[in-house]
């Protein structure tokens, strides 16, 4: 028995046969009617979405940040990179803008320098001019943070390492080289003109290393332009060369690796971590190398992004930018309380030009002059508000970027991405130590942070 007329008796106890039938096909209309609708949606629904994966696709590799929980990495150096981009909420939520921060502290060494120690190291392995386990000596010249870096990679490939460094640096780096088993030579803070300057010293002590005696003729061998490689060996026997022990003085300054660490790590993952929504990047310049190399890639993917340099007093970067000047009128004859850049901000801040600050200038948009007490406000604002414990630099990479929001007038969600270079545990004898600013006349005031925002 056919269950049509069931259907039409429950609807109508009215219909004759020949109602019945033309309500039977009334009926197969509206089913294959909402059959192919439903069918042309979901079709319609199911390409849309194949098109705009494929569309994120071709933009964006995989994300590199993963939970490491699952996974063995290669001793120390496989910490190094990948760090978190964290919001910073008190400032966003003040602002109406995302202020988004690197957490470099997080890096095994406790500072953005790994990338670049690491960067460093593993070029001059690749070219041959460092071989592991072979008694060789890393020199360099720094403030702290990439000594600290240099030491920390240098123990697990078998180097050993002298920092030279200013002697007037907050004393905690001091401490974690010398617990590194590095060796540390500290001279006083002078210009980059003089032979007793911490870099120049540190280049001298590399071409010393290749003597065998205070008499003889260093062997110094040929190396790319600023980086200094000797050795003990004999240069007429260059199998004898390979494994000597050598000299290799890195030069952070003025090696390309520096930036090509940031170009090809720090800016691919800002790009993906934001998904290529980033209207603005700030960051402080010591060699110069994270403004270049992370400023530089950022541009490559969209060139409207914002390029900012946060300098701290006493350094001349700023006069540059804005009026193509390597000034600072703490600079001048009878006015420094220090030898170097006259600051309490360790790590940023510089008075010469270096290669890698070179490559950084054409693409540098804006800068902003950070005063002490402002950096010192900002660490003491993060801890009160966001229980941030942060160093010198990245407190002033975030008055930085208050300065740019407001002066863009941004407040509809723009993103803006910062460096949070190192923690605030390598600055509790100065930057962090209230006694030691009071003696210095540099007041300590969170309320500065508030009046901007």
């Amino acid at each position: 028995m056919s269950w049509w007329p069931t259907i039409g008796n429950i609807l109508s106890s009215s219909y004759k046969p020949s109602s019945q039938s033309s309500f039977r096909h009334l009926l197969y209309g509206i089913i294959l009617g909402f059959s192919l609708s439903w069918t042309s949606t979901s079709l319609a629904l199911f390409f849309r979405a194949r098109r705009e994966r494929l569309a994120t696709h071709d933009h964006f590799e995989p994300r590199p940040i993963e939970l490491r929980s699952d996974e063995v990495l290669s001793g120390v150096t496989g910490l190094i990179g990948n760090t978190p981009l964290i919001r910073i909420n008190s400032l966003s939520d003040a602002l109406g803008v995302e202020i988004l921060g690197k957490a470099e502290f997080l890096n095994p060494g406790g500072s953005v320098k790994d990338r670049v120690a690491l960067r460093m190291i593993d070029d001059a392995e690749t070219v041959g001019l460092l071989h592991p386990h072979t008694g060789s000596r890393i020199f360099e010249g720094t403030v702290g943070s990439t000594g600290i870096s240099i030491a920390t990679i240098a123990r697990a490939r078998g180097y050993d390492v002298t920092i030279i460094m200013p002697d007037d640096v907050a004393e905690e780096k001091v401490k974690a080289l010398h617990a590194l088993g590095a060796d540390v030579e500290r001279v006083r803070p002078t210009s980059i003109v003089d032979k007793k300057q911490y870099v120049n010293v540190a280049r001298q002590r590399a071409i010393d290393f290749g003597k065998h005696s205070s008499f003889d003729k260093p062997h110094v061998l040929q190396a790319p332009p600023s980086m200094i490689v000797s050795t003990t060996g004999d240069e007429e026997k260059p199998e004898d060369l390979m494994d000597k022990p050598r000299g290799f003085f890195a030069d952070q300054f003025e090696n390309r690796s520096n930036h090509d660490a940031h170009y090809d790590g720090t800016g691919p993952e800002i790009w993906r971590q934001t998904s290529g929504s980033v209207n603005a990047f700030v960051s402080g310049a010591g060699t110069g190398g994270t403004v270049a190399g992370t400023g530089r890639f950022l541009k490559s993917m969209n060139e409207d992004i914002i390029v900012v340099i946060s300098d701290p007093e006493g350094s001349g970067l700023y006069n540059k930018i804005k009026h193509g000047v390597m000034f600072d009128y703490k600079e001048s004859e009878g006015t420094k309380r220090r030898h170097q850049v006259d600051t309490v901000v360790e790590g940023i801040g510089i008075n010469r030009l270096t290669d890698n600050i070179s490559l950084a200038l054409p693409i540098i948009d804006d800068a902003f002059r950070i005063t002490d007490a402002e950096a010192v406000a900002m660490s003491r604002y993060l801890v009160q508000h966001d229980g941030l414990f942060l160093g010198s630099s990245s407190a002033c990479n975030l008055f930085a970027c208050i300065k740019l929001a407001r002066k863009m007038g941004w407040q509809k969600g723009q993103t803006i991405v910062t460096i949070l270079c190192d923690s605030g545990n390598r600055h509790y004898s100065k930057f962090w130590n209230d006694e030691y600013l009071k003696k210095t006349g540099i007041p300590v005031n969170p309320g500065l942070v508030t009046e901007l925002l």
